[in-house]
């Protein structure tokens, strides 16, 4: 047994140490330049199979990794990073296609409530902050069962292809 070993564990939490993230927390390790996957889906690139509705400024895309089946994200065409930056069309769009997106989910699929919003910023949680994007995640009561809880799995009961048919077969033209 190590001194470390006689520290006991006083939260009960597992740990799961990543130290080659600190040079990546320091900004001194850059992200690899592969160009911006929102960018690409509105061109037409990669994964835009994923799209389910493109409008004049913006589209509605499946979240490749999903919390719950649905979890869709609103898009501005444009690479922008902050809400304020984008102009009155791209706001109004998506705010249209946010509304849209509530409406297809709800006659698609029955939820029980929503989680909506952006994550500004790398600090609160935006994975791909530097393109703006707004999520619209359907919940259930229950989603967050044991398998998620205990076994750090979500559980998803519907295949992303099937979900995006779904939706873009409901979604208004």
């Amino acid at each position: 047994m190590t001194h470390l070993d006689e520290l006991g564990d006083p939260d009960g939490l597992e740990r799961l140490w990543t130290p080659y993230r600190m040079a990546y927390v320091r900004g001194e390790v850059a992200e690899p330049d592969e160009g911006c996957p929102f960018c690409r889906m509105a061109n037409g690139g990669p994964q835009s199979e994923l799209v389910v509705h493109r409008g004049t400024t913006a589209y509605v895309v499946l979240n490749l990794y999903p919390y719950n089946p649905g979890h869709l994200m609103v898009v501005p065409d444009r690479h922008v990073a902050d809400y304020g930056d984008l102009s009155e069309a791209e706001t109004l769009e998506v705010a249209e296609l946010t509304k849209d997106a509530l409406r297809v989910i709800r006659e698609v699929s029955a939820p029980q409530g929503f989680n909506v919003g952006l994550n500004l910023g790398g600090a609160a949680g935006g994975s791909l902050s530097q393109h703006l994007h707004q999520h619209v995640v359907p919940r259930w009561s229950g989603d967050a069962n044991f398998m998620t809880v205990l076994a750090a799995t979500k559980v998803l009961p519907q295949l992303l292809t099937d979900t995006r048919d779904l939706l873009s077969q409901a979604w208004p033209t």
